[in-house]
């Protein structure tokens, strides 16, 4: 149950982690299991597809074949109704944390010292509450589950292809390396323009609150002006590097099943692979594109909120002391 916060319990942990550790930590625990037991069912429905075909191809007794169906779909379904239960519960843990983070904002509001109570605190504050806080609270619900549930899935499915066969897993992880180099290059870049937007944004709200006197008003609604197109710009610049990353992601999964068409046909015309082994590796292979997307837009999100919630953390800070003015560079920017 949420308990009210009282002024000594408004102030932030130092670091995301640590909030997310103190905060949900319990839940965290029960969440990482949940994980635990969703990715290691991943590679079942691999392993009765590829029994399946070769017994098809074998021509086997088909009552066989239908009890492989029976079991696909209990292992579908136990496996679906883990996640859904994970889900859920990320999404609780989640909404909590938002909760929590707009509890201290409102009463930072109503405990900061009057000299803190400027415009620029009060346009900061809003700021929090309307496009800062959301994100911050969705993260921490899966803060450590994600990247736990992403990266089991990914290892576990590779694995599984090298023990079918290692040459083909080989060739299915040699076509991860590029990725490596390009993905962490643009999503650098899509950090820096996140960091200036929210420190942009936060200007507006001071300025929406904080208007000046009449003979002013026009050079500061120029300002203004030019902080809008500014946004767009950094907007328009972060889809850009997204949805170019997201190009390159998806050729790169095309080059792994083509590599598998290439490498397993040949394998199977010598005789060293059954059919099934080809059906389960492109099956995997496109069981590898989800978590990678998911695992790559987790970095993405991680390092967005880090400066988001350093950002918070730092008006907090400022305003619980009582500051006369906040520092320009570290909360707010031009």
């Amino acid at each position: 149950m949420f308990q009210p916060l009282n002024k000594n319990s408004i102030r932030l942990d130092r670091g995301l982690f640590r909030y997310v550790i103190r905060a949900t930590g319990k839940h965290q625990l029960v969440i990482a299991l949940l994980t635990i037991a969703v990715f290691l069912l991943e590679i079942v429905p691999l392993e009765i597809q590829r029994r399946a075909i070769n017994d098809l191809v074998k021509h086997r007794d088909y009552r066989m074949i239908v009890v492989l169906c029976g079991a696909y779909l209990t292992a579908v379904l136990v496996q679906g109704g883990t996640k859904l239960i994970l889900n859920v519960y990320r999404g609780w843990v989640g909404e909590w944390a938002t909760r929590d983070l707009r509890h201290r904002v409102r009463l930072l509001a109503s405990s900061a010292s009057d000299a803190s109570s400027t415009s620029e605190a009060t346009g900061i504050q809003a700021s929090m509450v309307v496009s800062e806080v959301e994100p911050i609270g969705g993260f921490v619900g899966g803060a450590i589950s994600e990247p736990l549930l992403e990266g089991g899935i990914l290892a576990s499915v590779l694995a599984y292809m090298v023990h079918v066969d290692w040459r083909m897993g080989l060739s299915a992880l040699a076509l991860f390396v590029p990725q490596l180099i390009f993905v962490p290059l643009m999503q650098g870049a899509m950090n820096r323009r996140t960091q200036k937007r929210v420190k942009i944004i936060r200007r507006l709200s001071i300025s929406v609150i904080d208007r000046p006197p009449p003979e002013a008003i026009e050079a500061d609604d120029r300002r203004d002006d030019q902080r809008i197109d500014l946004v767009f710009q950094l907007n328009v610049g972060i889809l850009k590097l997204k949805f170019s990353m997201n190009f390159l992601m998806n050729l790169s999964t095309q080059l792994q099943i083509i590599a598998a068409l290439l490498v397993g046909g040949w394998m199977v015309h010598q005789g060293d692979l059954e059919v099934g082994g080809i059906v389960a590796f492109i099956s995997g292979i496109g069981k590898l594109a989800d978590p990678w997307g998911d695992l790559v837009n987790w970095f993405r999100d991680v390092n967005l909120n880090l400066v988001k919630y350093r950002l918070m953390r730092d008006a907090v800070d400022y305003q619980l002391a009582g500051a006369d003015e906040l520092p320009g560079p570290a909360l707010v920017a031009d």
